[in-house]
């Protein structure tokens, strides 16, 4: 099995986080972000890094909101366990689903901590954006991102995946993310470059990060 592609964190997610923190809150007190794209593109290694560099902001991981019988029907569970407890400024409580056990385990507290990243496929969902300070989708083509995760999954995780990828094409093709996303976030060896998404507005506050060496090649 080929090893994991793990970009190191650089300056640009370092200067992505100190533009994060100037933004206004979007869901009651806190700045929630969401890191979207293809399973296998990245999302979690990505989204670890920017945590960090926040200081150590809470991540909700979707897949601890899906289950196998609602791959993409969660979103009412979110709105209810995640959303309206931040957005009045309280602590969230929500249930990770066990993938293995295939049962919501006990409940995890999740405080209205000023950033929240919200990471995995459907962050950016339309009942998801009104909330969102900002969008984040991990540019990483569909096919090379399913190759990975497969390869980071092994024989084990087979029928998994071949059950994912047609719920995940459907769910994109009916609720995209991608063109609302306000950046767009590639992974390099060298590290990650952050770039103006198909939702960015031209103007003074427009985002836009360097990336940490040459431009790469998609």
């Amino acid at each position: 099995m080929n090893a994991p592609f793990r970009p190191a964190p650089g300056p640009a997610v370092r200067d992505l986080a100190a533009r994060i923190v100037r933004l206004p809150p979007s869901c009651g007190p806190v700045r929630l972000v969401g890191v979207d794209g293809h399973a296998g593109s990245g999302k979690t290694t990505f989204a670890g890094h920017l945590a960090a560099a926040l200081g150590g902001a809470p991540v909700l991981r979707l897949d601890d909101i899906a289950s196998h019988e609602e791959l993409f029907a969660w979103t009412e569970r979110l709105h209810r366990q995640v959303i309206e407890p931040l957005a009045r400024g309280r602590t969230a409580h929500y249930a990770p689903y066990d993938w293995r056990a295939r049962r919501f385990g006990p409940a995890r507290p999740l405080p209205p901590a000023p950033v929240v990243l919200l990471e995995g496929v459907g962050a950016g969902r339309r009942a998801v954006r009104p909330h969102l300070a900002l969008l984040l989708w991990m540019d990483v083509p569909r096919e090379e991102a399913w190759a990975r995760g497969r390869s980071r999954d092994g024989e084990e995780q087979r029928a998994f995946w071949d059950g994912w990828v047609p719920a995940e094409e459907e769910h994109l093709a009916q609720d995209p993310s991608r063109p609302f996303a306000d950046l767009l976030v590639r992974g390099r060896e060298t590290g990650y470059e952050v770039l103006e998404g198909p939702a960015a507005r031209p103007g003074p506050d427009q985002f836009f990060t360097e990336g940490d060496g040459p431009p790469a090649v998609c």
